[in-house]
């Protein structure tokens, strides 16, 4: 299937702090990598609740009985956590990269790198795609989207570019969207202005920031007490919501205190610093050079 060996692999399950008997979510499921880890330091009686919207992941499950597939978005979890009569579990781990598997699918139109329709739904099952957004939203919109998810300066002039385009022919392909936006690509080093761009149209595609938002949201209310929170984020707008929301125990980062001064948060960071990847690792793994693990306890509070 030409799923990528996961980033941090083994910083994170250590993280998790498996106890043979628990029980456990991986809200990414993806080609299993890190679900297999799980399962190794998992005894029989152990249990792992893994999710993927990506329909392609569920053809990666292992033939286990401790394991049970949700081909679902994680924005999901407490409802099917419920669905399976699970009340709290040990350990939610997500890693919040697109999989290789995704970027090597030139039909699924996740990289500019080959010619493909425009289409970046992680889940083929929704409905609006990236192409039917770029024809379809107003300026405004589109100078939203480059603005906060690509964090390009000159997301106005993007955004007018593509209005002027659209109003001869239709932006359908990865192409198209070059030449539409040829003017701004630097000669010097392209490939990193073009990955905002589309990083910017796939997180509004799959609502990436909302589905994350609801998901932690829902976190501290299915661990059980010392239970762990681990995630991988990729990008500074995701990795910002996930430090704000383990030091605060909201998306905001705005910490409250109690009559006494002490923080109100359901959370114990495990690592002050976030963890990234070894140099070793970059090397063997070029795609997780922009790795960052942050880890949390649930408390008592």
């Amino acid at each position: 299937m030409g799923y990528h060996k996961p980033a941090l692999l083994h910083e994170s399950i250590d993280g998790l702090f498996i106890k043979p008997k628990g029980s456990y979510v991986d809200l990414t499921f993806g080609g299993g990598g890190h679900s297999l880890e799980v399962l190794k330091k998992l005894g029989k009686n152990g249990r792992l609740v893994v999710f993927d919207q990506d329909q392609d992941a569920s053809a990666n499950v292992p033939d286990d009985k401790r394991i049970t597939f949700v081909g679902a978005n994680f924005r999901y979890l407490k409802h099917f956590l419920r669905y399976h009569a699970i009340d709290k579990v040990d350990g939610i781990m997500a890693d919040l990269g697109i999989s290789s598997h995704q970027i090597d699918q030139a039909e699924r139109g996740f990289s500019f790198k080959s010619e493909a329709m425009l289409d970046m739904r992680m889940d083929v099952r929704m409905q609006r795609s990236a192409s039917q957004l770029l024809n379809d939203l107003p300026r405004e919109e589109l100078v939203r989207i480059f603005k906060a998810y690509g964090e390009l300066g000159n997301a106005g002039a993007l955004a007018s570019a593509i209005v002027n385009v659209r109003q001869e022919r239709r932006i359908d392909t990865t192409g198209d969207l070059e030449r539409a936006l040829n003017q701004f690509i630097p000669k010097h080093k392209p490939s990193k202005f073009l990955a905002r761009v589309y990083q910017a149209l796939r997180i509004e595609v799959n609502r990436e920031m909302e589905s994350l938002g609801e998901m932690l949201m829902q976190t501290a209310g299915c661990l059980k007490e010392e239970g762990r929170l681990v995630v991988i984020t990729y990008h500074s707008i995701e990795d910002r919501m996930v430090k704000n929301f383990m030091r605060s125990g909201n998306l905001e980062g705005k910490i409250e205190k109690d009559f006494y001064g002490n923080v109100q948060t359901p959370w114990k960071l495990v690592n002050r610093n976030v963890i990234t990847p070894s140099e070793e690792e970059i090397v063997e793994n070029n795609r997780a050079r922009s790795a960052k693990l942050r880890i949390a306890e649930r408390t008592g509070s």
